[in-house]
This record gives structure tokens, sequence and C-alpha cells, in this order.
């Protein structure tokens, strides 16, 4: 059978992430499971190049769209490679073939009826590249998604006729496409209430893919959710000679929760158009926090997915990731965490446990082990790893890819087990040395059984245990049933050492207390600063500066407050609109390069760079603080 995973393709509005990396993963994990159950297996990522915010990024660092679209992608498809993600095509909506796909799908959908002439007038969020209803938007008019404002924008548009497959869409979900299934009852909730048609084509901007050649409608955009969502069989030849579209049979689809909407909803009402077959699964996994905080790059508290990987390795961040958080729900990263299930998981119950069995068989003898007498011996334990292993197996279907790990760590334990239940070195003591070495060999078959089943999860350290145990890497089917009677083993060093927990900073030595007395300061000092959070409203460059931003920040006072700081080598001031600050509000306004600045926005600067300080959840415009 053939399995065809997809990842989305990730906007090239910034580097990648650590949610990017998670759904990358994620990908990953089921590409190298399908493969290990004998499927044909085609794993999809790339980058998402078009749209009106890549054209505005682009020209606000001096780069035309494709140079700056070029850079961020080559940092995905690097990272990726640096990761050993095993994928088979890197799409980017740049591509020549995609553009045709793209532009073949709209003819055919037009020839259907499916697309239409009209005009649009709606809240736009550049950010999101998403048009939103009043009734959709913030209290202040913000954006649903990104809080950030919008703007309303009247213009022709064609339209795709998405209401017409409102019921075929409802249809389709009694099929249980979607996982987990609260993600899809929300989507029915959703299409219940009606379905409006779609806006599908802009003509405000220039960079995208221009509809087909008709009359004088050149000045047309496609939309970037119909350019997007067409990679996933463009990727295959769409619309061209020799295209590997009988993948698309069993399709899957990763993707995060915020844009599960398109791909529950808009996708497959274009391949409905289209007469194409409906993905099979689609799977939403939910956000990474950091210390309870969705991550963002102007609050300053994005991980990066390469720092992690120098510091702790693909392996254990690709088990941490996986195991840390059920699959659809939000995740808090934490490093205590992370370290805490590498030494107890990874080091002790499985590093432990090869180690154990390495030293025991080059003790008794001399690595070489063979036993006929398994069933003779082991016949209850035999039967409770095939119980743990097909336990294991089903969690997969469900996308419960923590407790798949849980229930394969249950084989793990019950090696740890085995040698605390015989006592090896007390069977050897007392003449029993062929139940010694069945044991043994029991136990190189629960590692061995174990490393397959990790394999997709951690596939470096899985390769070792296997070699390790003079093996090559299995198949799922075999390890249902078939057990090694010998094995060659060879020293290893080991799988997962011991991560040391920082040091706990020690309380200042006097000498400091009485250097830091001579700068304290009286309360009444510090009242005399009046700090209040503000939101950021406008953001631009200073023309004539590469150092200086210019801000209009709201803080409540009823009018907008100009404030001009010098953080514009470390921020786009696009991604800044809609964000909260704090603001010292009472310094004397101050003239930078002919404007005024009524106020200073603060900020934090070490060796790794300058971050604004920002409010840890949404606070009311003007709320002091103290």
């Amino acid at each position: 059978m053939k399995k065809y995973i997809t990842t989305p393709i990730y906007y090239v509005n910034d580097v990648p992430h650590i949610g990017h990396a998670y759904t990358t993963i994620i990908a990953d994990f089921l590409k190298k499971f399908y493969t290990l159950e004998g499927n044909e297996t085609f794993l999809l990522t790339g980058t998402d190049e078009h749209g009106q915010k890549i054209e505005q990024s682009a020209k606000a660092k001096g780069k035309t769209p494709m140079q700056y679209a070029t850079e961020i992608s080559q940092s995905f498809k690097s990272l990726w490679d640096k990761m050993e993600i095993s994928y088979d095509h890197f799409l980017r909506t740049t591509d020549p073939h995609h553009i045709q796909a793209v532009q073949k799908a709209f003819v055919k959908m037009q020839e259907k009826g499916d697309i239409y002439l009209g005009e649009y007038e709606g809240h736009y969020c550049i950010s999101c590249e998403s048009f939103f209803t009043p009734t959709q938007l913030k209290e202040n008019g913000g954006c649903p998604d990104c809080g950030k404002p919008t703007q309303i924008i009247k213009e022709e548009s064609y339209f795709f006729a998405l209401s017409k497959y409102q019921d075929q869409l409802l249809k389709w979900y009694e099929s249980n496409p979607i996982l987990p299934s609260y993600r899809q009852n929300e989507v029915i909730a959703f299409v219940s209430q009606g379905l409006n048609d779609l806006s599908i084509t802009r003509t405000t901007f220039e960079w995208g893919i221009p509809i087909p050649s008709q009359k004088d409608d050149q000045k047309h955009i496609i939309y970037v959710w119909l350019d997007a969502l067409m990679n996933y069989v463009s990727a295959l030849g769409y619309g061209q000679d020799g295209a590997q579209m009988s993948f698309w049979e069993e399709a899957i689809h990763l993707v995060g929760k915020d844009i599960l909407r398109f791909h529950a909803i808009y996708w497959p009402a274009f391949l409905l158009s289209l007469e194409l077959p409906l993905p099979q699964k689609i799977y939403a996994h939910g956000w990474w926090l950091n210390e309870g905080q969705k991550m963002s790059k102007s609050i300053g508290n994005v991980i990066d997915p390469q720092a992690m990987i120098a510091e702790f390795g693909n392996d254990l961040f690709r088990y941490f990731l996986l195991r840390e958080v059920p699959f659809g729900q939000d995740g808090d990263f934490s490093h205590t965490s992370l370290i805490d299930r590498s030494n107890s998981e990874l080091s002790n119950d499985l590093g432990n446990l090869l180690n154990r069995v390495v030293g025991m068989s080059e003790k008794y003898f001399a690595l070489q082990l063979y036993t006929e007498s398994l069933q003779e011996f082991f016949a209850q334990e035999l039967e409770n790893i095939n119980q743990i292993i097909h336990s294991a197996l089903q969690e997969i279907p469900q996308a419960r890819f923590h407790r798949y790990l849980e229930e394969v760590w249950r084989l793990f334990a019950l090696g740890n087990e085995l040698i605390s239940k015989y006592e090896p070195w007390n069977l050897q003591k007392n003449g029993e040395e062929n139940k010694t070495q069945a044991l043994l060999v029991l136990l190189c078959n629960i590692l061995y059984k174990g490393a397959t089943l990790i394999y997709p999860a951690i596939p470096q350290s899985a390769q070792k245990i296997v070699q390790a145990l003079g093996k090559d890497l299995g198949d799922l089917s075999s390890i249902k049933t078939h057990y090694f009677n010998g094995f060659q083993l060879t020293k290893t060093d080991p799988l997962f050492p011991k991560i040391q927990k920082p040091e706990p900073k020690m309380p200042p030595s006097s000498s400091q207390v009485k250097q830091e007395e001579t700068s304290l300061i009286k309360i009444d000092d510090f009242f005399l600063s009046d700090l209040r959070v503000g939101e950021v409203i406008e953001a631009k460059r200073v023309e004539g500066s590469d150092k200086l931003l210019c801000f209009q920040i709201d803080l409540g006072e009823g009018r907008l407050r100009q404030i001009i700081s010098g953080i514009a080598k470390y921020y786009d001031p696009q991604d800044l609109i809609g964000t909260q600050v704090c603001v010292v509000a009472n310094l004397k306004p101050a003239k930078l390069m002919g404007m005024i600045s009524e106020g200073m926005i603060l900020s934090v600067k070490d060796d790794e760079g300058l971050k604004l300080i920002v409010p840890q959840s949404k606070k009311k415009n003007g709320s002091k603080i103290g």
C-alpha cells in the first residue's frame, strides 16, 4: 500500500521555529513507521512563498520577493537536512510546475461553474492572509487569530462557490477524517452554521500566481490559500504527464490547529470541485508554548530548534516533542522536563538496560548468545511481550504518539524487571547457565523489538541498539511474532549519558551586597517613573536611519503616542503591530532625526541580542506598571 504524508508548506515570513519542527518530526515519524510496516511512502514538505506580507517584508529588507523567499526557504530546507528528515520532495510555491498546476485547477473549477467574478469587501489581516467578518474580530477590531489590526478592503475578486459543497463536506466528516475527534467537532459546528463563498483572487498586490490570461484580468493574483493548498497535488505532478497521483489515494495531512479550517473546509471543497479523492486523514496538533505563552518573535520567546539540536542532539529533541504532550493539545516546553525525561526514560530505562545486557553477555558468554529454550523458560513473558507490541501498534491510527511511546517503554520496563526477578548473576552462581543464556537472549529480543518500534521516533539511537545486538533493523511484521535464538553482541558507548541540570544561582557575597547598596534608590525615586502598558498600532522605519523605528502607540489616552526607538536591527516593524510593550510614559519629549519622541519603549539586551519587555498576557492599554 502507498502512503502520502504531508506537512503544511511553511510560510516564509520568518525562519523556522519549534512549531515547524514539531509538525515535521511527526511527519517524519509517520513516514518511518509506515515504511517499517511495508508501505511505499512519500513525504512532502516545502515553503509557501506568495502573498502581500512577503511582498512587504521583502521591500522592507531591500530585496526582491524572490530573493527574500529563497533565503527563508533555504533556512527551512537546511534545518530539515540537519535534522535528517527523510522528505521525498521539497516544494516551493514559486516552482514552475506548481504554478502550472494552480492555473490548471483554476481553469477547471471555472469551467465547472465553481468560480465567478464579483466584488469583495471585508476586514483583511495581512499577517494571516485572511478575511474576517465584523463579528469574528476582537473588541478592538483586531484579527481574531493574531490580534493585529485589520484593514477594510474592497476590490474586484473571483469567488469559489464554497457554499455549494456544504452538504458534501458534512457527509465526508461522518467518515471521521480529522483527529483528534474534538477538532472534527469544531469543524462540523463551523460548517453547520453555513458557508459563504470564498474570495480566491486579489488585485492590490503583484507577488503571486496570475490567473490564466482572460481578457483584461491579468491584474488578478490567485489568493494564497488556493495557491498554497494545491501544493499537495502539484508535488505529485497534477496536470502533467507521468504524475504520481496514485499516492493521493492515501493522503495524510499534518497541520497546526490554527490552519485546520483551511485544510478541513476549503481544501476538500477544492478537491470536490476538481473531482479528486479527499484526504484519508487530517491530523491537527496544538501549539508549543513557552512558560504558558504562545511563542512570538515580537515577544522574544521563540525556541530555536537548531539551538536545541546543538545542545541536546536530534534524537532527544524528537523524543521529547513526541512523548511530552498528547497529540492535539498545547504543550509547554521546559528544559527541566526535557532533561528529566532524558535521564529517566532514555538513560535509565533504555540505555542502562542495553549496558547491563551487553555487560553480562560479555562477562558470562564472551558476547555470544544462543538458546532454544525461550518457550520452555519464559512462555508467560513471551505472551506479555506480544501483548505490549499489539497495544503499541493500536495507538498509531488514532495519532496517539505519546501513548505509542509509553507502550513501547513498557517493553524496556519489563526487561529491567526480568533482570531483578531472575537475578542472572545468581543463576550463574547456581550453575543454571542455560537459563542465564536464555534470559539474556530474551532481553536482547526485547531490545531488538523495542529498537524497531522506536526507530520512527529516535532513529539514530535505534540503529545503534540493533548494531550492538549484531542485527539489521527489522520490520513491524516480523517483530510481532519472530524471536531470534542467537545474538553476536558488540560493546557500545552509552546511548544517553546523564545530563547535569544547571546549578542554582548562589546568593550574592557580602562584598557584592555592599557594592549593590551604593547604587540603591528609594522607592519614591522609583515612583517618579510612569511605566505603562501600550499597544503598537503602527510601526515603520525612519527614513535615513538603519537603527530607528517610529511607533504609534495606544496608551489608553484617547490619542496615539509617537515614540522613536533604536531597535530596527532586531525587529521587523510589521511583526510588532498589535504587540503590547512597556513604555516610560513621562519622559520629556525629545527630537530624533527631526521627529518628536514622546516616551521610551523598554527592552533588555545581552550577548544574544535585544528583546522587548512585554506583558505575559493581554492587559488594558494604559495599565500602570508597578
